[in-house]
């Protein structure tokens, strides 16, 4: 009984430590992102930057946010480099200009001139988002190469589209809504919406949540 309550201590004293570490690493980040959280209030397109945050947290707590919108993007920005690149891509150059202040991650590239709220970008290392267009509430994993196959070819990705890690996707190709794109596929034909494709080259291993073998 003894050992099991000197546990629990433990842990009691561990978890609040480590909360005080939080709320110190997030007031001390907070000074250098008080212009950040300026341009979020005042940008134009601030709507979209607000859906990327809420799903951001969604993904990442697995909760409902009960923190206001600013302690989630300090929190965001404070501790996933990833999404810095995101917040600087919604922004512009007046968010790059803040880059200094907070860095992004130096191999996450993002070329793409439209793309739909609530993009999720999962750790983002080794990463080429360089698609024509992305739609609302997609997913991409690291080492996803995303890219033109000439100098005017790029993929165009409707909503809910998942590409998990390694995969490549090239090409004037369109790739369908909800889709899900497996780790370390190649996708260089059109895919249609519902499906689930692997492989090299990718191929259907799954329409409508029935499981298929199907070529592109």
């Amino acid at each position: 009984m003894i050992q099991a309550n000197n546990s629990y201590t433990h842990y009691a004293i561990g978890h609040f430590m480590k909360n005080l570490l939080v709320r110190l690493i997030l007031a001390l980040s907070s000074l250098r992102l008080l212009p950040h959280l300026i341009l979020l209030k005042n940008c134009s397109n601030s709507a979209i930057i607000r859906a990327d945050i809420l799903r951001w947290h969604s993904i990442i707590y697995k909760t409902a946010p009960t923190d206001s919108i600013s302690k989630i993007f300090l929190k965001l920005m404070t501790f996933f480099p990833e999404y810095r690149n995101l917040f600087y891509y919604r922004t512009g150059w007046k968010g790059k200009l803040l880059g200094p202040l907070c860095q992004p991650m130096s191999t996450l590239f993002i070329r793409t001139p439209t793309i739909g709220p609530g993009l999720f970008i999962q750790h983002g290392f080794a990463t080429i988002i360089a698609a024509r267009e992305i739609g609302d509430n997609c997913f991409v994993n690291q080492q996803v190469t995303v890219g033109y196959s000439n100098a005017t070819d790029a993929p165009t990705i409707g909503n809910n589209v998942s590409i998990n890690a390694g995969a490549k996707v090239i090409g004037g190709i369109r790739i369908g809504d909800n889709v899900k794109i497996g780790a370390n596929a190649v996708v260089v034909k059109n895919v249609p919406a519902n499906v689930t494709v692997v492989g090299v080259p990718a191929y259907i291993v799954k329409r409508d949540g029935k499981r298929v073998n199907e070529p592109l």
